[in-house]
């Protein structure tokens, strides 16, 4: 006799009713604030050339293009800034390949929002103030910690992470026992290793710690500041060790953003990963995109945080089983 399947959700009923809950406290929160929400496409002909991101991709007709099911609704809804549509928001379902784990699932919500006349520090503070206002009654959190990305490394390993090349980072990850192989000298790629094994668990519980000022080279979409040395203007909030949020102050320059993704595109090319084709509507748009602030904020880990689950799993109605 043929065993028949679970048919029960991942989630039980009374996290799905906070996590309808929690979107009612989003939509008010923004409502209160005058950002509009919008809606984009999930199926997109281009996807993103991040080195470190893979699209899931589909066919929709027999021309032998592929079509992406996004990963981030951060393109299109550039264009709709640029378009001159003020300070909006989205809830959109994202897509990551290959992404599966106790905080990952290849589908997920994203919670992203844009902020003309802001940058990424005023930006920051919004996203502490939503995160409280979700959080209430359910989580006890400390005050904030800001750091630099600088002062995080200092604060938890007592190192520059600025002042150290590739061979040096690949050096210190033996050292804490991390064996990892493939990195070779990409020097980005040890300091995201190292941020995730021995950074992320060492920051202070029950604590939001938003961490700012990237290495230049990690700056993606977001305007560089000259420094001594030159960083990102972006910032990454973590609660529990769990990154919970990304966001920029996003750049304009259009030259510049081309040259980041040819390349991320090179960095692909080095990886064995096929190319992806450059979103030139968001060129185009770059142009005309008032100075700004986004961020992006998964709702499944903010869920995690608030009901203490220990995997996304346990968030979420149903998941790929396969």
């Amino acid at each position: 006799m043929r065993e028949q399947p679970n048919f029960r959700p991942s989630a039980s009923l009374e996290t799905l009713k906070h996590r309808a809950r929690m979107l009612q406290g989003i939509r008010a929160f923004f409502h209160a604030r005058g950002l509009l929400e919008v809606e984009t496409p999930i199926l997109n002909s281009t996807g993103v050339t991040d080195p470190h991101i893979d699209s899931l991709q589909t066919h929709w007709r027999d021309n032998g293009k592929p079509v992406y099911l996004h990963t981030s609704p951060e393109y299109a809804m550039k264009r709709l800034l640029a378009a001159g549509s003020g300070p909006i928001y989205q809830i959109s379902r994202v897509f990551r390949y290959g992404e599966r784990g106790t905080q990952h699932h290849p589908e997920f919500t994203m919670l992203e929002w844009y902020r003309p006349g802001m940058d990424h520090l005023q930006l920051l503070a919004e996203v502490d103030e939503l995160l409280r206002t979700l959080l209430a009654g359910h989580v006890s959190l400390h005050d904030s910690i800001r750091w630099t990305y600088r002062e995080a490394w200092q604060q938890t390993m007592g190192i520059d992470p600025f002042t150290l090349n590739s061979n040096e980072l690949q050096q210190l990850a033996r050292e804490q026992g991390i064996d990892v192989t493939g990195l070779g000298d990409d020097r980005d790629g040890w300091l995201q290793l190292l941020m995730t094994h021995c950074i992320e668990p060492a920051l202070p519980g029950a604590t939001p710690v938003f961490i700012f000022d990237f290495p230049a080279s990690q700056a993606a979409l977001a305007k560089i500041r000259p420094a001594e040395p030159p960083v990102a203007e972006r910032f990454e909030l973590y609660l529990n060790g769990m990154e919970l949020a990304n966001g920029f102050h996003e750049l304009t320059d259009a030259a510049e953003q081309h040259g980041r993704f040819e390349a991320d595109l090179a960095l692909r090319a080095q990886m064995g990963k096929p190319a992806m084709p450059i979103d030139e509507h968001l060129l185009a748009a770059l142009p005309q995109l008032p100075d700004c602030a986004g961020v992006a904020v998964g709702l499944e880990r903010l869920l995690m945080v608030a009901l203490g689950a220990r995997k996304i799993d346990e968030v979420m109605a149903f998941v790929l089983d396969a």
